[in-house]
């Protein structure tokens, strides 16, 4: 049955959503987006249709935070099946290969230091990455050989949350780019067995985390007004970055995205990444150089 079209509205801000399980991210946005009215909407950071967690929605001119929240450090829960691989690295599969050997526990802590740092991963041949043009996943589904070549990715800490015969636990700190599906295979094959993602839950993403979150049920049951007070505002998507306080004179001239000199006693003289405000609202985010702000993105 067709949802009922509703009237699109300039709104902005961010719906902290927790994923329900077999649910696409485009679904996830799609719903969002009608629930909420919103003339423009988009998500920081694709989830697995069998994963639940934090997705991020922008609706609005958070849309142009995106960048800086999908480059944020992620959290994922998850669990490794024992004992059998599959095509896709996670239970939606078909199972490959097997194995009778089950890790115990102090071996599985003695192998995750490996996977911690700045360490080469092969992504899974079903992803969203592109060769030729073409997605590794489109390719694998037709039967296509798919090789993907390993790349650097930054992983935090690996840690054992519980450990059993047939599963384990884990929860990994980790940066963009991250597969945990890949994770759980390679350290399986480490452990001399094999094994894929049967749980995972994405805990954070950036400053956003699980009791951030709303369901899409939670927000279904709510009125307009009730929705519109749990959105938050769109400078969250970057709140742990460095925050610089401007003048009305510096705000007019970052709003047509020019430099301006920073001043004052405290006043940075160089930073990487930081945002501009003027009473209480976000103008751009960008960078110090020699002393002057210079703008990356501009909101209205």
């Amino acid at each position: 049955m067709n949802q009922p079209k509703r009237i699109k509205r300039a709104i902005s801000g961010w719906v902290v959503l927790n994923k329900q399980y077999d649910m696409t991210s485009t679904q996830a946005v799609g719903k969002v987006r009608w629930l909420f009215g919103a003339a423009k909407a988009g998500h920081a950071g694709t989830l697995d249709p069998l994963a639940t967690g934090i997705l991020p929605i922008a609706l609005g001119e958070a849309t142009k935070a995106v960048p800086q929240v999908q480059d944020g450090t992620k959290i994922y829960r998850f669990a490794i099946k024992w004992g059998s691989a599959t095509t896709t690295d996670d239970a939606e599969g078909a199972v490959v290969a097997t194995s009778d050997v089950r890790p115990e526990q102090a071996a599985l802590e003695a192998v995750l230091p490996q996977f911690t740092g700045t360490i080469l991963q092969r992504p899974p041949i079903f992803s969203a990455l592109k060769i030729d043009g073409e997605r590794a996943y489109d390719l694998a589904r037709a039967g296509e050989a798919v090789e993907l070549q390993p790349r650097e990715i930054d992983v935090d800490e690996i840690v054992l949350v519980e450990h059993g015969a047939d599963r384990s636990v884990l929860e990994v700190t980790c940066g963009k780019g991250t597969y945990v599906r890949s994770l759980a295979r390679d350290i399986a094959e480490a452990l001399g067995t094999r094994g894929h993602v049967s749980m995972l839950h994405r805990a954070a993403v950036g400053p956003f985390h699980d009791e951030d979150a709303v369901t899409i049920d939670q927000l279904e049951a709510l009125g307009q007004d009730e929705r519109d007070a749990l959105l938050k505002p769109v400078w969250a998507g970057f709140s742990d970055l460095p925050e610089i306080r401007l003048d009305a004179q510096q705000a007019t001239a970052v709003r047509h995205g020019n430099a301006v000199l920073l001043t004052g006693a405290g006043a940075p003289i160089s930073l990487e990444e930081c945002w501009v405000s003027f009473k209480g609202e976000v103008l751009a985010t960008g960078w110090v150089e020699f002393g002057q702000f210079k703008c990356r993105r501009v909101f209205n």
